[in-house]
């Protein structure tokens, strides 16, 4: 099962069923080729001054080897996309994105002495995630890359079998886990090599499918589906400030002037209209529901993608972007944006629900963000 993404075919599911592929990125180990991401190199003298212009976060005080996860604005504040940020050398970063930046990072080094370059062709991703996951890395990693002492969100550059990487302590999961940069010549060669030394660990080649139920659990946001980038933007709604949609904690705003800064100053100041929560379907309420239609519950297997509204006292009080049954808490949660003053954990809510073609509301809870985050992540 196939889908596109970035104009590659990416797996949703390797089997008829996405539920053991699940199963392992929570019990064992599941592979992913995320190589579809956006891709940049930063070099040059100027690189930090570069990312320090565009970013939000505080660039010259991450330390090499050290990843980050972050957002860029607009002028007005608003967010434009999401990745991460390694920084490899003193002068060396490379840049993730979910969709092509290419314009408006060359647009903001205009007069540095930057080089940026779109790697994303020439380097592939594999994500190797759950809790036997250290245990792969360690059976095929050479003794030139340190596997025990990689910290969380840190980078370290190193050998499988003889192929050149960079292993990062990151992921998309929410769960202990491994970012495994190579050359997209070699990415084939290190599938295998993987999937071999996990033989015993029960690794899984693992899809979308999957991947989408573990970030909702984890409370991981998805560009064009919780929220707009601005670019794409048609109304002022459509577009949101990292304070809006669980961001505001990656926001300095007393360092070095960026992009958006003047406009975050004043949303920090006045604070945020909505705010990015997670609910808890009342699963008493959802049976009844469907009991009143003549049916059992009915619910899909894989995540929603499908905005709904959410209500207060019959009242649009905002909307659900992501919902999932979650295999591993035993309910039905989404991720929704809500108006500040209905976003207070414990807050009842209704959402939309769909019973036999007849648009009903269930009774939800605002839970705290993330749903599901183990110790072992950061272990």
């Amino acid at each position: 099962m196939w889908r596109d993404w970035a104009g590659y075919f990416a797996a949703s599911s390797y089997e008829v069923k996405h539920d053991r592929e699940y199963n392992a990125i929570r019990n064992a180990a599941a592979l992913i080729d995320v190589s579809p991401l956006f891709k940049y190199r930063i070099t040059g003298r100027d690189a930090t001054r570069l990312a320090d212009r565009i970013l939000t976060r505080d660039v010259p005080k991450m330390k090499v080897g050290q990843v980050g996860y972050t957002h860029w604005c607009d002028g007005e504040g608003k967010v434009i996309d999401d990745g991460t940020i390694s920084r490899l050398a003193e002068d060396r970063y490379r840049w993730t994105a979910a969709e092509p930046n290419l314009r408006w990072l060359r647009q903001n080094g205009a007069g540095l002495e930057v080089q940026v370059d779109d790697i994303s062709e020439t380097t592939a991703a594999l994500a190797l995630q759950g809790p036997t996951s250290r245990s792969i890395l360690k059976a095929c990693a050479e003794a030139d890359t340190d596997i025990n002492g990689l910290r969380y969100f840190r980078v370290t550059a190193g050998h499988v079998d003889g192929i050149a990487v960079d292993i990062s302590r990151t992921g998309y999961t929410g769960d202990v886990g491994y970012e495994i940069w190579v050359d997209a010549k070699d990415a084939l060669r290190l599938w295998d090599v993987l999937m071999e030394a996990g033989a015993p660990y029960d690794i899984t080649p693992t899809g979308m499918l999957a991947l989408d139920i573990a970030r909702i659990e984890a409370g991981l946001i998805l560009l064009d589906v919780d929220y707009t980038g601005a670019k794409k933007a048609l109304i002022a709604s459509q577009a949101y400030s990292p304070y809006e949609i669980g961001l505001g904690r990656l926001v300095n705003l007393e360092k070095g002037p960026f992009i958006g800064q003047a406009a975050l100053r004043r949303d920090a100041a006045r604070g945020p209209a909505r705010q990015l929560v997670g609910l808890d379907v009342d699963w008493d309420d959802l049976e009844r529901l469907f009991a009143e239609a003549g049916l059992p519950p009915q619910i899909a297997g894989t995540a929603s993608r499908l905005s709904v509204p959410v209500y207060r006292d019959g009242a649009q009080v905002g909307k659900a972007t992501s919902s999932t049954w979650s295999p591993t808490l035993k309910k039905m949660i989404a991720l929704a944006t809500v108006a500040s003053d209905a976003a207070k954990v414990g807050t009842p809510l209704k959402m939309e629900l769909t019973v036999d073609h007849r648009r009903r509301q269930v009774a939800v809870t605002v839970a705290k963000l993330p749903f599901f985050d183990p110790p072992r992540k950061r272990e």
